[in-house]
């Protein structure tokens, strides 16, 4: 009898399963979450698999962001982010799902309405307005929150891609659409949800510009058609203090054991220091980056080490948002755990020879003789266009003039 109820139940679990899986229709939907003024972060995303096995891919632009872990049961649908610690927790109503997006943080967990509707590939609207204007090109921007930036868009029709690029990263991948007078762009990655709206005003002009960041962040913002505006200098905004020429300290990889910059494997190679968090979606980018600079560059005789700043000190909890992010981009250099949070005072104690210290990631370029050369701050990734290929032409070059050096 147990076993026939065992069957039994086995039988109507996998029919629920069944069942779900097959709601969850295979190709685009138009979702969104809301921060807590109401206001809908608009993206899309596009479910694949058969009925035994779903994923999903959120789509920013160029970008297709994998999820693999997708599961139905009834009228439930459970999604797992692979990074950020996040997750989506639904259920169907009709053909739609609705529920909640939670960001695990390590005080408290955020929780942002969530909804998704089948079969609806548009961003923002069903039906588009005719764009009044063509805003493709680069324009200077300036935040109330004093945020100086340089917007780059490429507009085809209505369809509207790009990027902000701040001194301290970029806004990754945005998209959206140029409707009448009104500019409209988003970007949701699974650990940061953004919104920026704006008014036309005139081909050289955009006004009224707000920006919402997350469940509570708003700013306000304009911007001025430049085609030569542009950030300072990334290896001019971070250095040590007057005296230092070497960084050293002594943290744990992901098996426990204590790596410093004095063990053999460092002595006469050249060394980049990544110092980042997996909560952030620039050092996800850059992290994409080294695996492959890594793999071209390390028999040359150059050594990358990640430094991780979580949200939380708790060794295990760290330990368990890094191995996700190496898992992700099959991370081939050693992952430290530093003990300090990304509060940027707990970073500079961290590094205590460091003069200045202002954002994830910063990226720290050491000699064969152990000095200090360069110090890069903020990441400009490939939702950046030209800026990304610049970034990586300059980088090589100073890694093979570090390479030559006797």
């Amino acid at each position: 009898m147990r076993k026939l109820m065992a069957v039994i139940a086995f039988l109507i679990l996998s029919s629920n399963i069944v069942l779900a899986q097959a709601k969850l229709v295979n190709g685009i939907w138009h979702a969104s979450v809301k921060t807590a003024s109401g206001k809908l972060i608009p993206f899309t995303f596009e479910v694949k698999g058969d009925a035994g096995k779903k994923q999903l891919a959120i789509i920013n632009g160029s970008e297709h962001f994998l999820v693999p872990d997708v599961k139905a049961e009834g009228d439930s649908v459970f999604i797992h982010m692979p990074l950020f610690d996040s997750e989506f927790r639904a259920a169907f109503v009709g053909d739609d799902l609705k529920g909640r997006w939670i960001r695990h943080l390590p005080k408290q967990d955020l929780l942002f309405d969530f909804a998704a509707e089948p079969n609806q590939n548009y961003r923002f609207f069903k039906t588009t307005a005719k764009p009044a204007f063509n805003v493709n090109g680069r324009w200077a921007a300036i935040f109330a929150s004093g945020d100086t930036t340089v917007a780059e868009f490429k507009q085809q029709g209505a369809h509207l891609t790009g990027t902000f690029l701040t001194t301290t990263g970029d806004y990754r991948y945005l998209e959206g659409v140029v409707a009448g007078d009104s500019l409209y762009l988003s970007c949701f990655d699974g650990g940061h949800a953004f919104l920026f709206t704006a008014k036309i005003r005139d081909a050289q002009t955009l006004t009224d510009g707000k920006f919402f960041a997350g469940y509570t962040s708003k700013d306000q913002w304009t911007a001025i058609k430049n085609a030569n505006a542009k950030l300072p200098d990334a290896y001019s905004l971070t250095a040590l203090k007057p005296g230092y020429k070497k960084v050293a300290f002594t943290f744990t990889d992901l098996d426990g054991k204590k790596v410093s910059l004095t063990d053999d494997r460092f002595k006469n190679k050249v060394v980049i220091l990544q110092m980042m968090g997996s909560w952030c979606p620039n050092c996800m980018d850059e992290t994409a980056y080294m695996v492959n600079f890594y793999k071209k560059y390390h028999a040359k005789g150059v050594e990358v080490v990640g430094l991780a700043y979580e949200r939380s000190t708790d060794f295990n909890r760290s330990k368990k948002s890094i191995e996700q992010l190496k898992n992700r981009f099959n991370v081939p250099y050693p992952l430290l755990i530093t003990g300090y949070t990304n509060d940027k005072a707990e970073t500079g104690k961290s590094l205590p020879m460091m003069a200045n210290f202002l954002a994830f990631p910063t990226t720290i370029i050491i000699d064969k003789k152990g000095d200090v050369r360069k110090i890069h701050t903020g990441f400009s990734g490939p939702g950046t266009g030209d800026h990304y290929a610049e970034f990586i032409n300059e980088f090589e070059k100073l890694n093979d003039d570090l390479l030559a050096e006797k």
